[in-house]
């Protein structure tokens, strides 16, 4: 049950959902207005272009997916595990992901469109993270398992069900967190452009000190 989440739980899903909807609008915003946090519209894309015999557009969004693919792949060999356990190497996956959002800054100011593939591995391993924690679905790089998982619940309310409220309450904090980093994104890229990436990557490294601080805090009690 997510009565047994402890608080910071709740936080980092926000931080991390914020960053993933910053990181996924200076995407769209950007100059392959490209969504790279998740692959159901690439996906449908990557069909689309196949048709329409755009070749150039098919091997950029194959591009997109494969590295989507190798960033969750990476996360598995660091993490080893998709449910949450504290003493997990989370610290190098985050600092890990603030690299290859380093890479990807990098290749957007040269306007390289494999940008678009470092800024989507981050996402990948940011999603694979965390999966599960004590029942409740922990995605935090889309929305739409998210709101799936939100509506069923108070579905089930509003038929007389008992439901979990604090799991509610997680996926509310998920679309908060994506949305203000949506909002973050858009207004930062604008004043900004590419810079307005710095703030995720200064934000995982900041995650991955404090969680390994906390960590070695637990290790002492």
């Amino acid at each position: 049950m997510t009565q047994k989440l402890p608080a910071w739980i709740e936080i980092g899903a926000f931080i991390l959902a914020l960053i993933a909807g910053l990181i996924n609008v200076v995407g769209l915003l950007g100059f392959q207005h490209q969504s790279v946090s998740h692959l159901t519209g690439t996906v449908s894309l990557f069909s689309l272009k196949i048709v329409q015999g755009e070749w150039l557009a098919v091997q950029h969004f194959m591009g997109v997916m494969l590295s989507f693919f190798m960033g969750a792949m990476l996360s598995g060999l660091i993490i080893q595990n998709a449910t949450l356990k504290l003493g997990r190497r989370y610290s190098v996956a985050l600092f890990i992901e603030s690299l290859l959002l380093i890479f990807a800054l990098i290749m957007l100011q040269g306007n390289y469109s494999a940008g678009d593939f470092w800024a989507s591995a981050a996402c990948g391993l940011q999603n694979a993270m965390i999966s599960t924690y004590s029942g409740a679905v922990i995605r935090t790089t889309h929305v739409t398992g998210t709101v799936t998982d939100l509506g069923a619940l108070i579905g089930q309310y509003l038929r007389g069900h008992s439901i979990d409220k604090r799991k509610i309450g997680l996926y509310l904090i998920l679309l908060g967190g994506f949305i203000a980093g949506g909002l973050i994104g858009a207004y930062g890229f604008l004043h900004y452009s590419y810079y307005v990436l710095l703030m995720p990557i200064l934000a995982t490294q900041t995650l991955a000190v404090l969680y390994a601080w906390y960590w070695y805090q637990q290790q002492k009690t």
